[in-house]
């Protein structure tokens, strides 16, 4: 079995974050403080810390099949069928996405549908799915 992630990112709005992780991604929330906030993060422990002093910037960018991929981004690998479903929930709240889901690779190996969209503060995320799984690591 595959051990869980764990990571954990400064926001300056603790609440704004929240309803977006517990109520536009659908994830869990676990403990909390008046200060973090833990989510199940489709699995992982993904961890919230408001941080007054922290300044969101705009994340540099990589050249990646023809998209300029944001990084850093963080972000999970979900089933064919649970991408497309997160990918049409986020169409229906009106995601900004940074890239818009689509298909990477299309015909070669890694083939991947991937999207890409900020949370409230500007951390990236991307989520994607592999039709064949094996595809995940191949050369």
């Amino acid at each position: 079995m595959l051990q869980p992630f764990h990571i954990a990112i400064p926001v300056k709005n603790l609440e704004k974050c929240r309803y977006f992780y517990k109520n536009i991604l659908k994830c869990e929330e676990g403990r909390s403080t008046e200060e973090w906030v833990d989510f199940n993060f489709f699995g992982h422990q993904l961890v919230i810390h408001q941080k007054k002093e922290h300044q969101p910037k705009k994340p540099v960018t990589n050249l990646v099949d023809g998209h300029d991929v944001p990084v850093p981004h963080f972000g999970v690998v979900l089933s064919w069928d649970n991408w497309h479903e997160l990918a049409e929930n986020l169409k229906k709240v009106n995601t900004d996405f940074i890239i818009a889901p689509c298909i990477r690779f299309k015909g070669k190996v890694g083939e991947q549908a991937t999207l890409f969209f900020n949370d409230p503060e500007n951390n990236s995320l991307e989520f994607k799915a592999f039709r064949d799984i094996n595809q995940l690591f191949a050369k």
